[in-house]
């Protein structure tokens, strides 16, 4: 799997993820982090277009990181 991929790959989980927390009552700071982590996984997707695909890794990685962490507190991890 080439690094474009893997990212694919990862923005696909991501978005599967985001949506175990619809139907759950999140905190306002809890709101916060999610919308964080949406705005990482758009940055995901500048960093692909510029073909920066190091760049866009990371920023997956954390955006995954920080909905990991309301998932945990949720118990859905």
């Amino acid at each position: 799997m080439d690094a474009l991929e893997r990212i694919e790959k990862d923005l696909i989980l991501f978005e599967k993820n985001i949506k175990e927390l619809e139907s759950i009552k999140l905190s306002e700071e809890e709101e916060t982090i999610v919308d964080m982590a949406r705005s990482y996984t758009q940055d995901t997707s500048y960093y692909v277009k510029k073909k920066d695909h190091l760049t866009a890794f990371g920023c997956i990685t954390y955006a995954h990181g920080l909905l990991d962490a309301v998932r945990l507190t949720h118990k859905l991890i």
